[in-house]
């Protein structure tokens, strides 16, 4: 799952670098591209999975709001970090030209909210063997509190590293 959600924001990535050579920011249609190309990587992962003993039925009409928020963030932030690593600067430096580290902090925390929200939404996809059924919420619950509780440490030490 980890490689899959690392393709799709590889894509994301190489949209912010095609809009900047081309000269404008991405906009609706790029992100309208980007949630065609992540269900097209869902299928395929979901073609693998199939071969196991659950079955999995995505509800997009739950993810794809979640997903389209997460992506426009990412875009944006790629965007304006890839223009100031183009102005010749490094790395951190064009880091802490486009943000402010809480401002990098809270950006961060919210994409990693929505990917844990995302993530409940599709462990109600998941259809489990009747046994197990009466656990999946608490179980889908239980995750996403972890990941959340994760993602805020994560964001908190990840915007720290421009700064030091």
């Amino acid at each position: 799952n980890v490689a899959k959600e690392v393709r799709k924001d590889a894509l994301v990535i190489r949209c912010a670098a095609d809009a900047l050579v081309a000269g404008a920011p991405p906009g609706g249609a790029g992100v309208d591209s980007l949630l065609a190309l992540g269900r097209a990587i869902d299928g395929d992962f979901l073609a693998k999975v199939g071969r196991f003993p659950v079955g999995i039925v995505v509800r997009y009409d739950e993810i794809l709001p979640l997903r389209r928020q997460r992506i426009e963030r990412l875009l944006e932030a790629a965007y304006r970090i890839l223009d100031a690593w183009r102005a010749g600067r490094g790395l951190r430096e064009a880091l802490r030209a486009c943000y402010a580290q809480a401002e990098l902090e809270s950006l961060l925390a919210r994409m990693l909210r929505l990917y844990a929200m995302e993530t409940r939404a599709l462990s109600r996809a998941v259809r489990l063997p009747a046994l197990l059924r009466p656990a999946q919420d608490a179980i889908g619950q239980r995750l996403f509190a972890i990941m959340d509780a994760q993602g805020e440490r994560l964001a908190r030490e990840a915007a720290r590293v421009p700064f030091r």
